[in-house]
């Protein structure tokens, strides 16, 4: 399994809502964009990728179960973090962080 499928499914009903998303295949995994840019995905089997305000990613990453996004020995990606599963068992959690990424995505100019 290239991704966590029941995760996908938790983040689709909650990206459903919103108007203008479109899911993608990419990075073996999927994405969900909004006006051409991802907000979240399912990366890497089970972890949930959520873009961010650059300036956040600190503070993001001083959060249980929260990392920089990027390959290992290369710099990580700017306004992307990984959540663990643990992050993300509670739908709460997960609502949290899909409404983070969903709005960063909204708030940039559309591609």
């Amino acid at each position: 399994m290239a991704y966590d499928e029941v995760l996908a499914e938790r983040i689709r009903e909650l990206m459903a809502a919103r108007p203008g998303v479109v899911e993608r295949k990419m990075f073996g995994g999927l994405g969900w964009m909004i006006g051409g840019n991802m907000a979240v995905g399912v990366m890497r089997e089970t972890e949930l990728v959520v873009r961010i305000e650059p300036e956040e990613t600190e503070a993001a990453c001083r959060e249980p179960h929260v990392h920089e996004f990027g390959r290992p020995g290369r710099k990580p990606m700017t306004g992307f973090v990984l959540v663990e599963p643990a992050g993300v068992e509670d739908e709460a959690e997960l609502a949290r962080w899909v409404d983070v990424g969903a709005a960063r995505a909204a708030s940039m100019p559309p591609k």
